[in-house]
């Protein structure tokens, strides 16, 4: 009941919440991205949902428009090339995610579960299919973010995947949300480049 109901009740609820308490946030981020550099403030990706469905991914733009497009920051050589000064601070804060709350609220997503594949992430949609993992809604953090994120190789990525999705209640979500605040602010896991997927 929890996974089915109880916890896209809690997503819409908090997520709407939390989209007009952070509005000033929104606000201040947006005109700082156009005032450091050229393009729009959001950035949108083609990312694969639940049973498969590609929807829009949301993140505040924190690299130059000119960067290649659904590409992870993985298969670029020089990702510190394209990261603008204001980008920098928002990954590394990991407040250009903060988006990813409208996504929520309309019900692309949640706020735990198996972080979004790229449309092109073939190894990792079908791994995470054989597993069942793909039956549920993304999330804005998950099992595999706070026990490695960008240090860990798809197949365990994967693994932590098919783990929460077997596994899901209220009580592993927070736990899971209090791990990810933890790991944001010590930047845990978190890197750039020909290590990172996302």
């Amino acid at each position: 009941m929890y996974n089915r109901i109880v916890k896209r009740i809690l997503d819409f609820l908090v997520s709407g919440l939390l989209l007009v308490l952070l509005s000033p946030l929104f606000l201040f981020v947006a005109i700082w991205i156009k005032s450091d550099s050229q393009g729009p403030v959001l950035f949108h990706q083609n990312r694969i949902g639940k049973e498969c469905r590609e929807f829009k991914i949301l993140k505040f733009r924190s690299m130059r428009s000119d960067t290649p497009s659904d590409i992870p920051t993985a298969m670029l050589e020089s990702p510190e090339t394209f990261i603008t000064k204001s980008g920098a601070f928002l990954r590394k804060t990991s407040l250009d995610e903060l988006p990813q709350l409208i996504n929520i609220f309309r019900g692309d997503m949640s706020f735990v579960g198996p972080r979004p594949a790229l449309w092109n992430q073939y190894d990792l949609i079908d791994i995470r299919e054989k597993q069942g993992v793909n039956s549920i809604l993304p999330g804005l953090t998950g099992l595999a973010q706070v026990s490695g994120r960008d240090e860990l190789p798809i197949p365990v990525k994967a693994e932590y995947d098919a783990e929460y999705t077997r596994k899901i209640s209220i009580g592993k979500d927070f736990r899971i949300i209090r791990l990810t605040f933890k790991n944001v602010i010590s930047q845990k896991g978190i890197k750039e480049g020909r290590w990172s997927d996302e």
